[in-house]
């Protein structure tokens, strides 16, 4: 039987040699894990983490998963997990024998997922695209990809407090049927939280959301102008007493300002607060984002600290 979209590209070799079906529909998409990328100890880490977290919650159905993508893929251990961990009941058989009961059985559950999750169907990373005619496809070919964000999204809804490491990234191939034939391409992506883009977004769209909505406070910005208080305000946070004579407690130029300034950005590069190059100058000139960049630099540094 020829394999179909899916099943043709489980494994790289059949990229070159496992025709699609005549059926095919143009533009569908399938995207994997490059094999390079299987042995990357990080991805292992998170795979034992996941495997751990099922085993652990479902030790007294006596079920133990030894493989993600191999025991996952029909259905019956995703039944269990749901059940356990979200009281949901499922209107299911527990067991489903046949290709066609399992195929259904899965389709209920991850519509099941999703309802729970409160997730559109653009949003759902396990359905690989969403030009995909099935969108539990891929998890049923035991695809890995689709099968980490699926549990990593349910690890997430029901147990917050597992520490799901961040910052994992993979090589991945993507494949997509054109009127020419395949359309192959490699890219890296993030299958857990890349923190450093989630804190640098967090941060644009807290100045975004200050420059439209609340552009009267930024007057009080202007007044880190001259660094007093900028200084002022390091040395009270950081619990030390910044001698008057290391800086200009009234200045009367631009040069005593800048000089205020310039004190204001060792201290806080000598303290680890600033890990991106900040020009003086800016601040003197009034420039909003450079100095709003500084003082989130100090919020995110002591936002926990008491008063």
């Amino acid at each position: 039987m020829e394999p179909d979209f899916f099943t043709a590209f489980a494994q790289p070799s059949a990229l070159h040699h496992s025709p699609l079906k005549n059926d095919a529909i143009q533009g569908e998409k399938r995207k994997f894990i490059n094999p390079t990328s299987c042995n990357n100890p990080k991805l292992e880490e998170l795979q034992m983490l996941l495997i751990d977290w099922i085993n652990t919650t479902l030790k007294q159905e006596h079920i133990v998963v030894k493989s993600l993508e191999e025991d996952l893929f029909d259905g019956l251990i995703l039944h269990h997990l749901l059940e356990k961990l979200g009281s949901l009941r499922l209107e299911v058989e527990k067991i489903a024998l046949t290709e066609k009961k399992q195929k259904h059985k899965l389709a209920v559950i991850l519509e099941a997922v999703a309802q729970s999750l409160q997730l559109e169907e653009s949003q759902l990373k396990w359905s690989v695209d969403c030009m995909c005619r099935s969108k539990m496809q891929a998890i049923f070919q035991k695809d890995l990809l689709s099968t980490l964000y699926l549990l990593i999204a349910i690890a997430k809804h029901f147990q917050p407090d597992l520490p799901i490491p961040s910052n994992i990234s993979v090589e991945v191939i993507i494949i997509e049927r054109t009127l020419t034939g395949l359309r192959t391409e490699n890219a890296v992506e993030y299958i857990t939280e890349n923190r450093e883009n989630l804190e640098g977004q967090a941060k644009a769209d807290a100045f975004d959301e200050l420059f439209t909505h609340a552009p009267d406070k930024l007057d009080a910005v202007k007044k880190f102008a001259d660094g007093v208080i900028l200084l002022l305000l390091i040395g009270q946070l950081g619990g030390y007493f910044l001698n008057l004579r290391e800086f200009f407690l009234t200045p009367n130029c631009a040069t005593e300002m800048l000089h205020n300034v310039n004190l204001a950005v060792a201290l806080l590069t000598d303290g680890g607060l600033l890990d991106f190059p900040v020009n003086a100058e800016d601040i003197v000139n009034r420039d909003m984002k450079t100095t709003l960049q500084v003082l989130y630099c100090l919020y995110s540094k002591y936002k926990t600290k008491e008063t």
